[in-house]
């Protein structure tokens, strides 16, 4: 009879563990990886009557932050946050939101949305699109419309052999590219696999200086084939236009 219980560990042993790094295309010749990436939390509340308020309590706070103001909801605002490190979610955005006049407002839950950003493998400028981009969008006082919501995949689109798959998300990232190219409206794209409460694939924030183009964006991508035959779900959506950001990069 096989002891397996020798067996196990040196098949252990042989394993190689996965490369969890973020890749990009070559730069200056040299492959780009990071190990690191850029965080987001959108949390949204009720019960606010004085925005003002509560960006007097964000203005010197240790992290990169945006308050909107909620356009479905007369006392509804939203808090975004920004980190490299997670732990910054809870050792210094929590504690904030639990202290001073954010602490007496009512967090609704459905409208909660966390993710990471990540790379595709072809990026040119690897540090560009998974920091200073998505930084810089979020905090462009020139974009203050925002539109945000989580989707999740259906498991038809993951058994696509993935020359099919390549084809069918280059449909959608024309569009996106189109509206970007006319300033009409920029994209954050995030994964929050295991992240969020609802088990979404992506949040997906469009940011904008006006609120119809964005909505203009999703109206078109309702034809594509991803929207179209391959979502299992899409939103909630927080739909909100910015009063106060942090300072934006240079």
């Amino acid at each position: 009879m096989t002891d397996t219980t020798k067996e196990m560990p040196d098949k252990r042993a042989r394993l190689e563990p996965p490369d969890l790094s973020e890749k990009g295309g070559l730069k200056g010749g040299q492959p780009q990886r990071s190990d690191e990436r850029l965080f987001m939390q959108l949390l949204s509340f009720g019960g606010c009557a004085d925005s003002d308020a509560v960006v007097e309590q964000l203005r010197s706070a240790p992290f990169d932050a945006v308050v909107y103001q909620d356009v479905n909801d007369p006392r509804g605002i939203a808090l975004l946050t920004l980190s490299r490190d997670p732990d910054t979610f809870i050792t210094e955005v929590r504690p904030l939101l639990n202290s001073g006049s954010l602490a007496s407002l009512t967090l609704r839950p459905e409208l909660t949305m966390f993710g990471r950003t990540y790379a595709i493998g072809y990026e040119p400028d690897l540090q560009a699109a998974l920091f200073d981009r998505p930084r810089r969008t979020v905090l462009n006082r020139d974009w203050g419309w925002a539109i945000w919501y989580p989707l999740r995949r259906n498991g038809r689109f993951a058994q696509l052999p993935e020359g099919e798959q390549r084809t069918i998300l280059a449909e959608h990232g024309e569009i996106g590219m189109r509206f970007g190219a006319g300033d009409y409206a920029h994209d954050i794209r995030l994964a929050c696999y295991g992240l969020d409460r609802n088990d979404n694939d992506f949040v997906i924030g469009l940011i904008g200086r006006e609120l119809f183009p964005l909505s203009a964006v999703v109206q078109a991508m309702r034809k594509t084939q991803q929207t179209s035959l391959y979502l299992d779900r899409l939103g909630p959506f927080f739909v909100g236009r910015a009063v106060w950001q942090s300072p934006s990069p240079s």
